[in-house]
Parts: C-alpha cells; sequence; structure tokens
C-alpha cells in the first residue's frame, strides 16, 4: 500500500501553522503597554475622584466640635462665637487663615491663636492671650499695656499686681523729642527688666523724662532707675541693694556702677 505522497506530507522541515493557538507564556495572555497605561490612568482617576468625594462630599471629614486652650480672661464662649466655625461644612475647605485674622482683630486680648483642623471632626483654637505689664487709669478705668507697648484692653478694676504707670512729662526737649508713646515704651520696657520679687511690689512707675523714670514701691520705697537703658544690670544692682540694706526707703540705680541708699 502506498504511504502519503510528498505534497500530502509537506514540505521537509516545515509545520503546519494554520491552526496553531496564540502564544501564552508562564505569566498569562500578554496586555499592550498602552492599554496597561490607559488602565492605569482609569484607576487613577477613580482614585482622585473618591479622595475628593470622601473630602467635599461625603460625611466623614466635616467639623463636628470646636474646642479651645489658653484663655485666662477671656471665655471659651466668646473666642467661638468670634472664630465662628462653621459646623457641618467639610473640615478641609475651612479658612483657617481667616478665622485667626478675624480673632486677632475683634479680640485685641489675644496675642497669638493657632487655628488647627483636628482630624477627623474638630477644629483647635490655640490662644495666648497679651499680659498686661502696666495699666494706665482713664476716666476711672484702666487701659493694660503689654510688653509691646500695645494697649489691648480697657477694665473697670486694677488687675492685682501690675503696677500703674504715672506718665507725666515734663516740658522739656526730650518729650519733643519722644514724644508720650516713646515714653510709654520706655515705661515698658523698665518693667519688663524689674526683677520678679521688685516687680510684685512695684505700685508705680513713674516717667517724668526719657531719663528720669522711677519706681513707687510698697511700704512707701522709691527706686529712681534713670533711662531705661542698662535695665538688665540695673535689675541685678537693685536685687543685691534690697538684700544688703531691707529697710532702706530709697534705692537709686541710674548709675549701676556707683548706686546708692538711704533711709528716705
Amino acid at each position: 500500500m502506498a504511504g502519503p505522497t510528498t505534497a500530502q506530507r509537506g514540505a521537509p522541515g516545515r509545520a503546519d501553522t494554520s491552526a496553531r493557538p496564540p502564544h501564552i507564556g508562564p505569566e498569562g495572555p500578554r496586555i499592550s503597554r498602552r492599554l496597561l497605561l490607559i488602565l492605569i490612568g482609569v484607576a487613577a482617576a477613580l482614585l482622585a475622584a473618591f479622595v475628593v468625594w470622601v473630602l467635599y462630599g461625603s460625611s466623614w471629614l466635616r467639623v463636628e466640635k470646636v474646642t479651645t486652650s489658653g484663655v485666662e480672661v477671656l471665655t471659651r464662649e466668646e473666642v467661638e462665637a468670634v472664630a465662628a466655625t462653621p459646623i457641618g461644612a467639610p473640615l478641609v475647605s475651612v479658612d483657617t487663615d481667616a478665622m485667626e485674622r478675624r480673632l486677632r482683630q475683634k479680640l485685641p486680648r489675644i496675642d497669638t491663636v493657632d487655628v488647627v483642623r483636628s482630624w477627623p471632626h474638630g477644629i483647635g483654637l490655640k490662644v495666648t492671650e497679651r499680659k498686661p505689664v502696666l495699666l494706665v487709669e482713664k476716666g476711672g478705668k484702666f487701659v493694660e499695656v503689654d510688653a509691646e507697648g500695645v494697649r489691648f484692653a480697657t477694665v473697670d478694676k486694677a488687675p492685682k499686681g501690675v503696677p500703674l504707670l504715672e506718665l507725666t512729662p515734663e516740658p522739656s526737649a526730650s518729650l519733643r523729642r519722644f514724644g508720650g508713646d516713646r515714653l510709654l515704651r520706655e515705661a515698658v520696657r523698665v518693667a519688663g527688666d524689674l526683677p520678679a520679687g521688685v516687680a510684685k511690689d512695684t505700685e508705680a512707675v513713674r516717667v517724668t523724662s526719657y531719663d528720669a523714670i522711677s519706681l513707687r514701691l510698697t511700704r512707701d520705697r522709691v527706686v529712681t532707675w534713670g533711662s531705661g537703658e542698662d535695665g538688665p544690670v540695673k535689675a541685678r544692682v537693685l536685687g543685691a541693694l534690697m538684700k544688703a540694706a531691707p529697710k532702706a526707703g530709697h534705692f537709686d540705680v541710674s548709675a549701676p556702677t556707683a548706686p546708692a541708699v538711704s533711709a528716705s
């Protein structure tokens, strides 16, 4: 019986590929680079849309509470009323800078304030109040002045431990040169340089000119300070004098290298 012819067997060395299936490697069907980039782009867009929805559209990250810290004279209620935190708004959308500006503008007692987001539902108001270092009596009330010379509040009753400013400048070239505001700042400068023990006993800081500042202490004691220059040195000298002569009534540190003490 005759076998298949050469034509039937096909050409020598060639295999029939007409019905060969597509190549599938060990990693599965190959995906074109273009299709892969499209899939990655779609996934990134979906993720970005989901994030935007979570931040702005969902109820998961919305303002539900406000906490206030650092208040001493001010109350939490008045600070939070001025802050006007938008309860229910997306937390990410809260304009914290605008809130800070509003608080400092409407509540001058505030020195600094930080408005911070407390994820996932809170706003925190961290307040630092101004501290009075001097009082200016005006119309039976008292204007509080801080360490920067800022007049920030008017109160009916003088707070304890804060000296009164007696600004009685004499008509002189010093007054024309420096003006009342500069003399006020010099008084503030002196008050800030006082040792803690002396500051506690200081009832008034009297200023008659730039280089004529004095202190009125408890028990009818007086300190001649001079100008506001060399304040830390004068403070150390005054502390030593008061320890050496605790019953003295007058201390002069206007020239700290040559201080003086007397009974009255």
